[in-house]
């Protein structure tokens, strides 16, 4: 079931007699600002660099120095 022209013309007639022209245009300047926004957005984020990740930290003490201090505590 496809809408020909007729009932086209019929849809679009129903939605300017129900919102008006004025809101229509108004949701359509809405509609482009936030485009706008959103591609403005996007080139921001292009712009800036990516954070770096942090490395872990390496232990202050690894596993075989925290086993002889151990040992030293026992002695």
């Amino acid at each position: 079931m496809n809408p020909g022209p007729w009932g086209i013309l019929i849809i679009a007639l129903v939605v300017l007699l129900l919102f008006g022209r004025g809101k229509i245009s108004n949701m359509m300047g809405e509609v482009a600002g936030g485009i706008k926004a959103f591609r403005k957005g996007m080139a921001e984020d292009d712009d800036k660099p990516v954070a770096e990740i942090e490395q872990p930290r390496q232990a202050e003490t690894t596993l075989s120095e925290a086993k002889e201090v151990d040992r030293s505590k026992d002695a």
